[in-house]
């Protein structure tokens, strides 16, 4: 017995009986009662951490809807940041954090038990995702959902200063490495399988890229795109090695990479082809993930703050601040692999 079975058997809605565990101000105190003694009759306990609920009307709970499924976002180093920003914001107000899976499905039945969600990244329709969230309070990163505020950064401007400044030496050939431009193709592609702008910040960041060029009065249309799905070292390793062993008068000599890590496996795999970066090949990044900095050829990006991304979503959901749509700055550091 669940609860959204339970509302079908009492002919009333999953919110009206979610209201009646979890925030019972939104309710009569005889109509709840009702639906509790009805949901009891049914043989239906309640929702987990239900003790809880009863006593204060709130769980304490905030969800986060990842991007993508849990091993690859604690490995991400961009999900990982956002993550422990949101959780160092939940610590210090007595919160709990339940991290979701980026499949709806698998996330539904959870959802029913938090205060609040905070939706992160590409999940595709909207307003399977507005359902979902049932009118719970909700913050969104890096996607915009109608009604929803959202904390961004400004992935189109920051693109754009970043590709202006790798424009200013000369090049003989570049390509652009994106990642999940499209829903499923890898490789080489064309602009015709682009996801929109509103459903990937990626596209948003090569939109930026190509207005570079636009000024620089290069034909988009003349630049390889290439295309990653996953983004980790071995997920990038197919696309990037099969763009570098291409014949020379074919590969790049300015490889415009929309985030660190294929900037990073890019370098790795360069000089392992006896590539000097950046005497044979000049690459960007994007993210300023901490590994980048570290290493040599530091790498030319642009750093966003993921951490206060995620402390700032959380404290909006807490309502420690106004619940506006805000975007964060970004930084763009000029390295070694880009100088």
């Amino acid at each position: 017995m669940t609860l959204k079975t339970v509302a079908q058997q009492l002919g009333v809605s999953a919110t009206t009986v979610s209201n009646a565990y979890n925030r019972p101000d939104q309710l009569s105190e005889t109509r709840r009662e009702e639906i509790l003694a009805a949901a009891e009759a049914l043989g239906y306990t309640g929702p987990d951490s239900r003790g809880r609920m009863l006593r204060t009307g709130r769980s304490g709970i905030v969800a986060l809807l990842l991007a993508d499924n849990l091993s690859y976002s604690l490995r991400d180093s961009v999900a990982s940041e956002l993550i422990a920003g949101v959780a160092e914001q939940l610590d210090q107000h007595d919160h709990s954090l339940m991290l979701l899976p980026g499949r709806l499905e698998e996330g539904a039945g959870s959802v029913d038990m938090a205060d609040g969600v905070i939706v992160y990244g590409l999940h595709g329709d909207a307003r399977r995702i507005l359902k979902l969230l049932d009118d719970r309070p909700a913050v969104g990163i890096d996607i915009d959902l109608p009604g929803v505020p959202s904390v961004h950064i400004d992935n189109y401007r920051a693109s754009l200063a970043l590709t202006r400044h790798a424009l200013r030496r000369p090049y003989r050939r570049v390509a652009i490495v994106g990642l999940r431009l499209t829903r499923a193709q890898q490789g080489l592609i064309d602009s015709e399988a682009l996801l929109a702008s509103e459903l990937t910040v990626t596209r948003r960041r090569l939109d930026g890229v190509l207005q570079a060029f636009i000024e620089a009065d290069i034909d988009p249309h003349s630049i390889a795109l290439w295309n990653i799905d996953r983004n980790t070292h071995d997920g990038c390793v197919p696309t990037i090695a099969a763009l570098l062993d291409q014949p020379l008068p074919a590969r790049p000599d300015l490889l415009i990479c929309l985030s660190d890590r294929i900037a990073l496996t890019a370098i790795d795999l360069a000089e392992r082809r006896g590539l000097k970066v950046p005497r044979d090949l000049r690459i960007t990044g994007f993210d300023g993930i901490a590994e980048g900095q570290r290493r040599r050829p530091r790498l030319t990006t642009v750093r966003q703050d993921s951490t206060a991304k995620g402390r700032l979503a959380a404290a909006m959901l807490l309502d420690l601040g106004p619940r506006r749509s805000r975007t964060l700055e970004t930084e763009l550091l000029i390295g070694d692999s880009a100088p």
